[in-house]
């Protein structure tokens, strides 16, 4: 079984179709990547999973369960979670604190946490993410402060802060330097070989080429095309919806 099917979603906003019946699955442990041109739904389809938007027709299910209808709350505590393309951060709370934000209440309050934090699992989390992610000099300070590749970081930290099953990745690489896009893509290479699994947004195709063993691309809505990195490569319509071949 599936870990995450989407079946038959379609959006629609107004009389405009940003999503039409697309059919894609997740396997346990994958790393897949979800790539296409500029306003090909993309988002959209990562709105619609998380119960950000609610989809016009079509289901979502994780492990099995129908989660359509769930709220985006509901769907995270399911065990989905991920980041923005814009980055969502709380930048008048430090980095620590933003990381127990994501827990988004799992165990106690945020403010039992910030009072006995050193004695609690979300901290300690916490902890091990920032030295994991190499934030741990920065830990104290506010994520305003932070340069926009340490805010990535930490984007990408407050996702995997509740333990995840699957991990929605918006352009993660975005705007960051070679140095910063090598860290994340070590991360993410590490942390799927550790059994978590990935869906990658990305627009630099140098990345997900070498980073994803399975492509899904979508064009206007639609999904034009599956397989491996080599077989996206060499597909025609692929070519056309970027370039117009």
């Amino acid at each position: 079984m599936s870990l995450l099917e989407i079946r038959q979603l379609s959006k629609n906003f107004f009389h405009l179709s940003a999503l039409s019946l697309v059919s894609l699955s997740v396997e346990p442990g994958e790393l897949l990547g979800l790539i296409g041109p500029n306003g090909s739904g993309k988002t959209t389809l990562f709105n619609c999973v998380t119960g950000v938007l609610r989809p016009s027709r079509g289901h979502v299910l994780f492990k099995g369960e129908d989660i359509t209808k769930l709220t985006a709350d509901g769907v995270y505590h399911r065990g989905i979670s991920r980041t923005f393309q814009l980055i969502q951060l709380f930048p008048e709370m430090t980095v620590l604190e933003n990381l127990l934000m994501a827990a988004q209440e799992r165990k106690g309050t945020l403010f039992s946490r910030l009072l006995r934090r050193d004695e609690t699992e979300e901290m300690d989390r916490a902890l091990n993410l920032v030295e994991y992610l190499g934030l741990s000099g920065v830990k104290d300070n506010l994520a305003a402060n932070l340069s926009y590749g340490q805010q990535k970081l930490l984007d990408f930290g407050m996702a995997l802060m509740p333990d995840p099953q699957v991990i929605l990745l918006d352009e993660p690489m975005a705007g960051v330097n070679p140095t910063m896009i090598k860290a994340l893509v070590t991360h993410i290479q590490d942390l799927n070989a550790q059994g978590y699994t990935f869906v990658v947004i990305e627009h630099n195709m140098e990345v997900v080429m070498s980073l994803c063993r399975r492509i899904v691309v979508l064009s206007q809505g639609e999904k034009i095309a599956e397989g491996t990195p080599a077989e996206i490569h060499d597909n025609p319509a692929v070519m056309d919806a970027y370039f117009g071949t």
